[in-house]
């Protein structure tokens, strides 16, 4: 009896976990081109993380800049209130700290003074341990002959993949 329940506790936790949260900014991939990956810890308050365990988040419209601490800050970034919070609930639109090494960040931020390139983030995810991350970019914008050519490339993916179905 008692290993019985030593065995359910163990999986417990594994099925909380199952529930995989991954929320993409399929944007970003369409208007810059990527140059750099990079993924940062997200500082955020409890009403916050549940919301985003619930998916209750974007990053359709973020980006990240730098404060005149030399903190890098993801702006933008929508994550709606928990509904079950009270007067501890967190501002939506909010300003939110990203963690990296200072090395990173000073790598970063000379990039973007120096040749004029833009961080967005890319996936807002929870890892295996249960912390929110999220997938940055070092990204330069795209031109707008470079965004046609990438809606081409997408076409031709598609009909190929059609085509080959249909002699399968």
């Amino acid at each position: 009896m008692v290993e019985a329940l030593k065995v359910i506790l163990n999986y417990l936790p594994l099925a909380s976990m199952q529930k995989n949260i991954n929320i993409q900014n399929k944007k970003a991939r369409f208007l810059y081109e990527i140059l750099d990956k990079y993924t940062a810890g997200i500082v955020l308050t409890g009403t916050e993380i549940k919301s985003i365990r619930n998916s209750k988040a974007s990053i359709a419209e973020s980006f990240c800049e730098f404060n005149d601490k030399g903190e890098l800050f993801v702006i933008n970034m929508n994550i709606e209130e928990y509904a079950y919070g009270n007067y501890y609930n967190h501002r939506p639109k909010a300003e939110r700290k990203l963690l990296l090494n200072k090395k990173e960040l000073k790598k970063l931020q000379k990039d973007v003074q120096a040749k004029g390139l833009a961080i967005v983030p890319l996936r807002l995810f929870i890892n295996e341990n249960g912390f929110a991350k999220v997938d940055i970019a070092l990204a330069k914008g795209k031109k707008l002959f470079d965004k046609r050519e990438t809606m081409k490339d997408r076409d031709n993916k598609r009909d190929l993949a059609r085509i080959k179905k249909s002699f399968n």
